[in-house]
């Protein structure tokens, strides 16, 4: 996810800072790159998907690289013994099998295991009380509290403003309105393009971005100069000709000469393929003994070399491993 704008600089601890840094180097890149603001899903895996030789594609997509390494050095006994330990994480009602749509969430879960620590990491420093939970008050003093209390700072940058976009975003990741975050509201107000009911504040942001004239519309010259800059050269890169291209024929779908709020949202926020559905409809049907659309974990853990995989070698044990579930 290459998007400059503001959905995607909340990465590290102090967002203010980290967006006011993203900002210069975002204003300052050459003009002629391309700045992206399409979000795409991450591949589930490098390798390629042939089960006909392994099934190293199946062992990345459900339990993410890195885990996937770990498990490479396991016994096929230690495999299924923590392969059975997934299986109940995976379980989410508790009614003793996976389903299609678990086993599509626990492999979007091991997919974004990345973003999922870096809100571990932030957590501490903005539950200040240790209750558990982050509040807006919390979130916001953190944050702004040099702001608070100095509202109109010498360098003139309108935090203002952005305490007030912050404050609408973290209202609408909080899904009970309490106005308190618990892991998962916080995680979408962090990274509000993985989730679903988040999709219409980054294209509203964007749209904010990118929308010069406050129309509450893009045009072309909006579009063209959101990712790329003339600086004086009036010799247009090639790929910004084929951009003015794809907005004429592509991106402006009703041909107004301009893209709306549902325009924008197929560009930045494109219906791409479902890899982790798919994934999760293939280990189903490979798994599935009894053809009853769901999965025991008898039926998983008998296929534990298709979802997990292990050495089958004798030096197993005197390996140092770290559990890492």
């Amino acid at each position: 996810m290459g998007d400059p704008h503001f959905t995607c600089l909340k990465m590290e601890l102090r967002p203010v800072i980290v967006y006011l840094t993203l900002c210069v180097v975002y204003a300052i890149s050459k003009p002629t790159e391309k700045k992206d603001r399409i979000h795409h899903d991450s591949k589930l895996s490098e390798k390629e998907h042939d089960d006909g030789e392994n099934f190293d594609y199946d062992h990345d997509a459900f339990l993410g690289a890195e885990t996937a390494k770990t498990f490479d050095q396991l016994t096929p006994e230690e495999s299924k013994e923590r392969l059975g330990m997934i299986v109940d994480k995976i379980d989410d009602d508790n009614d003793g099998f996976v389903t299609e749509e678990e086993l599509k969430t626990w492999i979007k879960k091991a997919q974004k295991k990345y973003i999922y620590e870096n809100v571990d990491r932030q957590w501490k420093d903005f539950d200040t009380n240790n209750d558990g939970v982050i509040s807006w008050e919390e979130y916001k003093n953190v944050t702004y509290g040099t702001y608070l209390d100095d509202p109109d700072p010498e360098d003139g940058f309108n935090y203002k403003q952005m305490m007030m976009r912050d404050e609408r975003r973290f209202k609408i990741a909080d899904q009970d309105g309490d106005l308190i975050a618990n892991k998962e509201e916080f995680t979408a107000f962090l990274h509000p393009e993985e989730y679903d009911y988040m999709k219409d504040i980054v294209v509203l942001e964007a749209m904010e971005d990118i929308d010069k004239n406050g129309d509450g519309f893009i045009d072309l010259e909006e579009y063209i100069g959101d990712m790329y800059s003339h600086d004086g050269d009036p010799q247009e890169p090639e790929w910004v000709k084929t951009e003015r291209e794809q907005f004429v024929e592509f991106r402006d779908k009703n041909k107004d000469g301009k893209m709306d709020k549902e325009e924008t949202k197929d560009w930045i926020l494109p219906s791409d393929y479902d890899h982790a559905e798919a994934e999760a409809k293939h280990l189903v049907y490979e798994s599935d003994t009894d053809k009853d659309g769901k999965l025991t974990k008898e039926e998983i853990v008998d296929k534990y070399d298709l979802f997990v995989g292990s050495q089958a070698t004798d030096f197993g044990e005197a390996l140092v491993r770290h559990d890492e579930f």
